[in-house]
């Protein structure tokens, strides 16, 4: 493919190894004639032939492994500033632009000739509700026969040959020239719809530049991510979040959140709303918490667009708002009202209060709330129920704010009747200090705690000691399957430890 044509719809100039524009017509003309290969952010993979992005980093920048680039044939690169090259290593034709992340994510969507306008493209952005919400309308689409590409903060899967394609994530949404490779994997493989997380840092950051949205999602938004490397702050985090908004055809959002309009100023596209509240498009009546054995639930009617009766596997106000969320973009495939009911009460979503069958006595959950704000909403939902006891087991990470510790602490020692402090990903810290940060912040409450450093040995504790009428949250590592120690990544899936420990009593009677 030539230069010039992956260009197209970008301002740039092309300049010379000085940092000059290059204003001659001829050698203009000569530059976007450039002969095109491949396309890379990582000079390890530049090759003969290919463009190479010079990306400015919070860590590194693309612009000191130019030279590298260089000498590996690099036909042209992209840059927003002129690199610096070795004696003896000739220059490629050099693309000066504003924002080289910006330009890869237009020339990765151009290099894969636009995927994403070949198929129905919804993006979900909030604070919480991003991941559940896309895994239901994953399952309500596909039980309406569609054939669906998801990609999210756990993963991004399709399917492709007749197989159910699974692909870690690295960031909830990736870097634009992985996310422009998913898409055009997916599209070739005849998915017709990819609903995907769009994180503010995406945002911010232009990774899903040249992607138009037929539906953009907005589930509700709470301070988080502000800090170094991510938002200065709240409203900046807020304005990020609202960008989705002018680059998608419908806006479906949660009428009740109180920042809703803020969130939605400068949008460009039509706007329709869910929520509790009545004078939503869409909303949901006559909430009731479902109790059976080993699982907890809620059942609701839903008014305004669609009337249809429905029950998910998992509680709390919080499922029913994620679950409307979903009917809302569903009916923009018109989905009949029985299978959408049909697939909510099916879905599940590994990792996010995720049950897990142990007893019929007693309820035991998996979910990844790893910080304050999300196990307070966790646990002060599961009250809700009036379990017999409240029971917590989790730990916090290494190598990250005590704070969080702190309050994690103090939370779980205010809303549980009995936490099991363990350990979590310790990174390169010791555990034991960690469980002491932890103990710091439960100790200025009145719960009662035990630390059992090994996860594995507090989780068989939790399900050994647990009494009829029991809740048990195992929080913090949700759908992680491993436990990162001192910069090694250890296999520890809490789903496979369970099973062990039930194996394990079994074989014991």
């Amino acid at each position: 493919m030539k230069l010039e044509q992956l260009l197209e719809g970008l301002e740039y100039e092309y300049i010379d190894a000085s940092g000059n524009v290059i204003t001659d017509e001829a050698l203009r003309k000569a530059a976007g004639e450039t002969g095109i290969t491949a396309i890379t952010n990582d000079s390890r993979k530049a090759e003969e032939g290919g463009l190479f992005f010079c990306i400015v980093g919070a860590n590194s920048d693309g612009h000191d492994f130019a030279d590298k680039a260089a000498e590996a044939g690099a036909a042209a690169l992209i840059v927003q500033r002129a690199p610096e090259f070795s004696q003896g290593v000739s220059a490629p034709v050099l693309v000066r632009v504003a924002d080289s992340r910006y330009a890869m994510a237009m020339i990765s969507a151009a290099w894969f000739d636009h995927p994403a306008k070949k198929m129905k493209m919804i993006g979900v952005t909030g604070t919480k509700g991003k991941t559940t919400t896309t895994y239901l309308v994953k399952s309500i689409l596909e039980h309406a026969g569609i054939s669906v590409g998801l990609i999210g903060t756990i993963e991004s899967t399709w399917r492709e040959g007749g197989e159910e394609i699974h692909i870690p994530s690295a960031n909830t949404t990736p870097e634009s020239l992985t996310l422009q490779t998913l898409l055009d994997r997916m599209q070739k493989a005849g998915v017709a719809a990819v609903v995907m997380e769009v994180s503010s840092q995406a945002l911010k950051l232009g990774r899903t530049a040249g992607i138009f949205y037929d539906l953009g999602v907005f589930t509700n938004i709470s301070p988080d991510h502000i800090g170094p490397n991510e938002h200065e702050s709240f409203e900046e985090y807020l304005a990020c979040k609202g960008l989705l908004f002018r680059q998608c055809r419908t806006g479906i959002v949660n009428g009740d959140d109180p920042k809703v309009s803020a969130v939605l100023e400068g949008h460009t596209c039509k706007v329709s709303t869910f929520g509790l509240r009545p004078e939503n498009d869409l909303y949901a009546d006559h909430l009731e918490l479902v109790k059976k054995p080993g699982e907890l639930g809620i059942s609701f009617d839903t008014e305004g667009k669609v009337q249809l009766h429905a029950e998910v596997p998992t509680p709390g106000s919080f499922s029913v708002y994620n679950a409307l969320c979903a009917v809302a973009i569903c009916l923009h495939f018109n989905v009949e009202p029985s299978v959408i009911a049909s697939a909510l009460l099916q879905a599940k979503v590994k990792g996010r209060i995720e049950m897990v069958k142990v007893s019929d006595d007693f309820t035991l959950m998996i979910d990844y709330a790893h910080n304050a704000v999300a196990l307070e909403s966790l646990l002060t939902t599961l009250k809700e129920y009036h379990p017999h006891r409240l029971i917590t087991v989790f730990g916090c990470g290494g190598n990250r704010s005590k704070l969080r510790r702190f309050e994690m602490g103090e939370v779980s020692g205010r809303l549980s009747d009995f936490t099991i402090i363990t350990s979590d990903n310790p990174r390169f810290e010791e555990p034991e200090a960690i469980i002491a940060d932890i103990v710091t912040g439960i100790s200025k409450t009145y719960g009662e705690y035990i630390t059992i450093t090994d996860r594995k040995e507090a989780i068989a504790y939790a399900i050994h000691h647990g009494e009829p009428g029991d809740i048990i949250v195992l929080a913090g590592k949700g759908h992680e399957d491993y436990q990162e120690i001192r910069g090694k990544k250890y296999p520890m899936d809490e789903r496979v430890i369970i099973r062990e420990i039930l194996d394990a009593d079994r074989g014991a009677v």
